[in-house]
């Protein structure tokens, strides 16, 4: 390896240091951040089982998936992995809390609203809305999945608020594709620009921006 990689090498490990205080009392503040979100879950189940999830994440467990964080909790494995997997539930008002949030938090009248797409490289025909598109991760058109996201930003901090995944004409034509992969019926083909405005129309008049 180069001198040069060595040093900045050197830079990052030493910038990826964690101070032991970070972790004091995490479950504590994890509880309180996961509460307002918990609440608009579909039941009171619903929300413990999204607090017992966001634990086990951050937990010592080697293997973070469903049936180990529901032993971590003494629970049986299939009430975390239906949550995870198959249970119905809305995000949307998950990410109307977050967007509440960064407006009373962060909110200047000066803000500034971010739009901008993001793609990554991914293989799959099962995987919703990979096809061989403009990549810009890679530089080039490869198969990949592109999605629209909408930051905040103000003199206090930044925050992403909200996302679309871009479903391709390919993609949205699929009937057969779309039912076995569980695309709603209601969702269709749009442009980037059309998910864009459809974010500010959304929440534009709760997050204060020039």
């Amino acid at each position: 390896m180069e001198r040069r990689f060595e040093v900045r090498l050197e830079e990052l490990l030493d910038d990826a240091v964690l101070d032991p205080r970070v972790t004091r009392g995490i479950l504590d503040r994890l509880g309180r951040f996961v509460k307002p979100f918990a609440g608009v879950l579909m039941s009171p189940e619903q929300g413990r089982h999204a607090w017992e999830y966001m634990a086990g994440l951050c937990s010592d467990v080697k293997r973070k998936n469903a049936e180990t964080i529901a032993y971590l909790h003494d629970q049986d494995r299939q009430a975390m992995q239906k949550f995870i997997g198959q249970a119905p539930w809305n995000h949307r008002p998950l990410i109307e809390e977050l967007v509440r949030q960064v407006g009373a938090e962060l909110g200047e009248p000066d803000g500034v609203l971010v739009l901008d797409p993001s793609a990554f490289p991914k293989q799959g025909k099962e995987s919703v809305g990979v096809g061989r598109q403009w990549c810009g991760r890679l530089g080039k058109v490869d198969n990949c999945q592109v999605g629209v996201y909408l930051a905040y930003v103000s003199r206090k901090e930044h925050a992403l608020v909200d996302m679309r995944l871009y479903l391709n004409k390919e993609w949205a034509k699929d009937r057969r594709r779309r039912k076995k992969c569980g695309v709603p019926r209601e969702i269709r083909f749009r442009t980037r620009h059309a998910l864009g405005l459809e974010m500010l129309a959304e929440h534009g008049a709760v997050l204060p921006h020039a």
